[in-house]
């Protein structure tokens, strides 16, 4: 212990030898009268990499700049995502002048003021009026960029239209399934976590008669194009994030926690594919929210088409109900005629809803457990 005491008190007698051998140097220069008129060493070389560096560091940046745009977002295909665009490049724009100017400003007066005998500075302790400018021009751009990113994001968030396309989407380890409201009324059942199992992978409530209509794709999303369409974001597992980047559509999928986003797509498919000259181009939706080990291949093909083709798509599916008839024992008896008139004539209902069996979680009449 004492040779451990004996080390560090030898160690901060050196370091305070050094520290006055060094204290006692800078005192003999401040004694030097003549000292302030020696010319730095290196003193012009300095001055002038700071005019290099000016140079060079503008044409890298330039250079980077217009090397990285491939990697840009492709352009906007919606009405929203033009203007966040547009807000986007604004505020760039707006920051991007006064960053040049300052930094060139900065290296040249470096340059420019470099030490020189019989120079002499000139100080400002104060000026109100200086500081009064450089406080209110700034707060006001700042207020401006503010309230216009405020603006913004206030009408994208906001109630749907009423014409809006109504689709549900669920996000599970690791792909999409789109839920929509059939073709008669355009209105989502209700759905419950604890209906969920092996064929109604998002819990469809059939206890609720909006549900009957309802039909599933796990493979791609259909929308309108030149309408709004509203997504009802969900989660089934882990925290996962609905992005679409030609529609600048992003947003969170939490488990508990729905969450929505309303956008109008005013380019469809096929228009894309003929701007762009590429017959396979198609819209994607991925998952931005690193969600597990398959999270890289969670995606899905987002098909916008005119109204038309979407009404004939729509149409052509096949309901939740149609798809597995036996969850008719699921409705409450008095809705059970009703559930039926979609569903083909060769379809009964059960004869008694309590002869249900259930097996790992999944629900049916018995003869769908066969």
């Amino acid at each position: 212990m004492y040779y451990i005491i004996a080390l560090v008190a030898l160690v901060f007698v050196v370091l305070t030898v050094v520290v006055v051998s060094r204290l006692q140097d800078v005192l003999k220069r401040v004694k030097k009268p003549e000292a302030e008129d020696e010319v730095p060493s290196g003193n012009r070389i300095n001055g002038i990499l700071f005019l290099v560096i000016l140079v060079f560091g503008t044409i890298a940046i330039t250079w980077s700049y217009l090397d990285s745009t491939q990697y840009y977002l492709p352009e906007a295909s919606s009405v929203h995502g033009r203007r966040t665009d547009d807000l986007f490049w604004f505020s760039m724009g707006i920051l991007t002048i006064p960053f040049i100017f300052v930094n060139f400003l900065i290296f040249f007066f470096a340059w420019k003021y470099q030490y020189k005998k019989g120079n002499k500075a000139a100080f400002y302790p104060d000026n109100h009026k200086l500081e009064l400018i450089w406080t209110i021009v700034p707060a006001i751009v700042m207020a401006l960029l503010v309230f216009t990113g405020w603006k913004a994001w206030s009408d994208i968030t906001s109630e749907a239209p009423r014409d809006s396309e109504v689709i549900e989407i669920t996000g599970k380890q690791f792909n999409w399934i789109a839920r929509y409201g059939g073709v008669s009324d355009n209105k989502l059942g209700n759905y419950n976590y604890k209906l969920i199992d092996a064929q109604n992978e998002v819990g469809i409530d059939l206890s609720d008669e909006n549900s009957f209509d309802d039909f599933t794709n796990p493979s791609e999303l259909h929308i309108p194009a030149n309408r709004p369409v509203l997504l009802k974001i969900r989660a089934r597992d882990v925290l996962h994030s609905v992005f679409i980047p030609h529609m600048r559509v992003k947003m969170d999928a939490v488990p508990g926690m729905p969450t929505k986003f309303w956008f109008v797509a005013d380019k469809t498919t096929a228009e894309m594919r003929a701007e762009t000259g590429n017959p396979k181009f198609d819209y994607e939706i991925a998952c931005t929210e690193v969600c597990g080990q398959g999270h890289f291949s969670m995606k899905m093909r987002l098909v916008v088409e005119d109204e038309a083709s979407y009404k004939k798509w729509c149409a052509e599916q096949t309901t939740f109900l149609q798809t597995y008839p036996e969850y008719l024992a699921k409705v409450p008896d008095n809705l059970k005629a009703k559930a039926m008139k979609n569903l083909p004539a060769d379809v009964t209902a059960p004869a008694d809803s309590s002869k249900t069996a259930t097996v790992g979680g999944s629900v049916g009449t018995s003869s769908s457990l066969r």
